[in-house]
């Protein structure tokens, strides 16, 4: 494996920890494959933080089934939107340009994002290509293609700042100073006809961010003809990741065997656009 840190940070804009690891699987001319997919990862913490367990282990658990894999490790409170957002779309760059040099398929780049990520990642496929967030990232208008994710997968996201509001993520996200966005930031209230191929699961169980994030914006993706393949688990908590022995939490809880089998949906998911 060959594994590089990227700082896709923005002067002026972003934290200075930024950093973007790919986790690249070395080819042989052994292997009938050379190119492979990549899984982009951001993991959840409410825009508080960048979660341990929603990064590595989803990155190596990707890998192990043949893709390449990276985690953004983005900024968080008190940096304000859009940083993290314009840290992903220069890391989607990043990913692109050196697409023939790390042989990743430049047409099979998948963004996952967990909790908040899911937020992010929703955000990338939502805004990611506009004016605002293309200058402030440092990016001209013509690089629009360039930064939009193939598909999206999101692990029980955060999504709406109505009703069902995971309120802290917002309130970590904008500040005091950018309070009055956050209905332009709900996202299943956006224009979502650009969109990507999205994969979605949540738990109906979850109290922290509840599942009507993920029926509220299954909907508006629906209303968008977007491709869209929605799970609903019964049981499970908020922030589970694989769901299994190998993020449980510190607390001794994060899993949930009815949920592990996410992973195995996904990948069908991707095979389907991936040939493998």
């Amino acid at each position: 494996m060959i594994i590089q840190t990227i700082r896709p940070g923005v002067e002026g804009l972003s934290m200075q920890d930024v950093t973007l690891t790919v986790y690249l699987q070395e080819s042989s001319e052994a292997l009938a494959i050379q190119d492979r997919p990549l899984i982009l990862v951001c993991p959840g913490g409410g825009y508080a933080y960048t979660s341990d367990r929603e990064a590595e282990p989803l990155a190596l658990s990707f890998l192990a089934m043949g893709y390449h894999a990276a985690v953004l490790r983005y900024s968080v409170a008190p940096v304000r939107f859009p940083a993290a957002l314009c840290e992903l779309v220069r890391s989607m760059k990043c990913l692109r340009d050196h697409a023939a040099e790390w042989k990743i398929r430049p047409d099979r780049i998948f963004v996952l994002g967990c909790s908040a990520g899911g937020h992010l990642v929703a955000s990338l496929g939502a805004l990611g290509h506009s004016e605002e967030i293309l200058s402030a990232a440092g990016l001209p208008r013509k690089d629009a293609d360039c930064v939009r994710p193939n598909g999206l997968i999101l692990c029980y996201p955060v999504i709406t700042g109505g009703e069902f509001a995971h309120r802290g993520s917002f309130d970590n996200l904008l500040g005091p100073e950018q309070a009055h966005r956050v209905e332009e930031l709900s996202l299943e209230k956006r224009d979502l006809s650009g969109m990507p191929p999205v994969f979605i699961w949540h738990t109906f169980q979850d109290q922290s961010v509840p599942v009507e994030n993920t029926l509220l914006f299954a909907r508006a993706l629906r209303a968008a003809g977007i491709e869209t393949e929605m799970h609903v688990f019964a049981r499970g908590e908020h922030g589970l990741s694989l769901s299994n022995e190998l993020t449980r939490n510190s607390e001794g809880g994060g899993t949930e065997p009815s949920c592990t089998v996410w992973t195995q949906l996904v990948h069908t998911w991707l095979s389907e656009r991936c040939g493998y």
